[in-house]
């Protein structure tokens, strides 16, 4: 197709090729969530998505050093990229499921599963929009090819495969689309998140003499209620769009000599969502004064350590990184958010609701550690995420993918 012939029948071409393969991305959908893949052990998974996309079309295909799949449409140096990580959270108590969590079923309305909004309705949709693209006969227009790639480790630790491709294998995008559930509408950025790891020293004595010793029980709780005060007295973003960060403890553990002494050894893990303006060395230092302040201990003898994440992949590939992952966020003036409203007019005929997700994604890495131009629009909602008979509507998959697929000739 000629690059000046774009006009509203590209849009209506695009829309209506995406509504006549529904079924063939229901099925592509079904197939997905029968394969199981949890995060370090997606390789089924991956194969089957390797395949589909030969399937489709995709003028290459391949599988990274970690253990992603990505897959190309077009000839163009730079990079639309269009990201699904394939990875899902175990069902949890499968009594409370209605449905078996991985038969993939489908009715005229849902497609049912672990998984089914996130993030495998992106994946399947995804799949559809390299078929279409195919179809239209796109070959990257003011040189971008379209990368759609279907990525792992994702819910043990977000941002990790993006972080390793951009950084191991110099796979660097130009434009970043996370297909994570946005009820279709266009999302701007998110909070950012870190885990921390307190350490606090007692002094351990025997129990019948607690006055001989200091009670690393009674410093962690102390210093937990410190913590409780710090999170109510965090404040929200300048715009107050990302809203407040926060910070709770998620988990304690106390040791001491015997079931007869004072303990000398308190562990605390901490879970802190960071907002705008707040940054990694900002929460460590936020975390020591307040507990320095509750238990009358000097700052420099409160351990807080930030955790790494460290587990082969699937491929056996080791690649670590430490549990901190940036905030991002992008004005809606952005080009690229101007970008996707203009593709949303285009197809849809009405304007999109532009807003955040609540939880963390992998633009942690691309957006918020590599300042990457970044966005989400996926189908299905944030709140089926890691619930119990998750779902996804069939009719999100339909818009998803005509938007994948209309976002190229938008950005060209």
């Amino acid at each position: 197709m000629d690059k000046n012939s774009f006009d509203k029948t590209l849009f209506e071409k695009i829309n209506s090729k995406s509504l006549e393969l529904k079924d063939y991305t229901v099925k592509n959908l079904s197939k997905i969530i029968q394969v199981k893949a949890m995060s370090n052990d997606e390789k089924d998974r991956i194969i089957l998505l390797k395949n589909l996309c030969k399937k489709a079309g995709a003028d290459e295909v391949r599988i990274d050093g970690l253990g992603n799949c990505l897959a190309r449409v077009g000839l163009g140096n730079k990079k639309i990229v269009i990201d699904a990580h394939i990875d899902t959270v175990d069902v949890g108590d499968r009594k409370l499921w209605e449905k078996d969590p991985f038969s993939g079923d489908f009715d005229d309305k849902y497609v049912y599963g672990r998984g089914a909004s996130d993030q495998l309705a992106g994946a399947a949709s995804m799949i559809t929009a390299i078929k279409i693209l195919k179809d239209i006969g796109y070959k990257g227009f003011n040189d971008y090819s379209v990368w759609f790639s279907f990525t792992i480790i994702e819910e043990d630790c977000d941002g990790l495969c993006w972080k390793y491709l951009i950084e191991e294998e110099k796979f660097i995008p130009d434009f970043f689309i996370s297909t994570e559930p946005t009820s279709l509408n266009i999302y701007r950025g998110h909070r950012g998140r870190m885990e921390m790891e307190v350490k606090l020293q007692g002094v351990s004595c025997h129990g019948s003499a607690p006055e001989r010793g200091v009670s690393a029980a009674y410093l962690a709780s102390r210093a937990a209620l410190a913590i409780e005060k710090l999170n109510s007295e965090l404040k929200p973003d300048k715009d107050n769009f990302l809203g407040k960060g926060t910070i709770t403890v998620s988990m304690m553990d106390v040791k001491g000599p015997s079931q007869c002494s004072v303990p000398d050894i308190a562990r605390l893990y901490i879970d802190r969502r960071l907002t705008e303006g707040e940054t990694r060395e900002i929460a460590v230092e936020q975390v020591k004064s307040y507990i320095s302040e509750a238990t009358g201990l000097d700052k420099d003898k409160i351990e807080v350590t930030v955790p790494k994440y460290s587990k082969p992949s699937w491929k056996k590939k080791l690649f670590s990184q430490d549990l901190y992952f940036p905030t991002w966020v992008y004005p809606e003036s952005h080009p690229l958010i101007e970008i996707a409203k203009q593709t949303y007019i285009n197809l849809f005929d009405k304007r999109p609701m532009i807003d955040k997700w609540t939880f963390s994604t992998n633009g942690v890495a691309v957006a918020g550690l590599h300042k990457i131009p970044s966005m989400g629009f996926g189908p299905g909602d944030e709140k089926e995420a890691h619930a119990p008979n998750e779902k996804v509507r069939i009719e999100d998959l339909v818009k998803a993918s005509a938007f994948y697929s209309a976002f190229p000739f938008v950005i060209c």
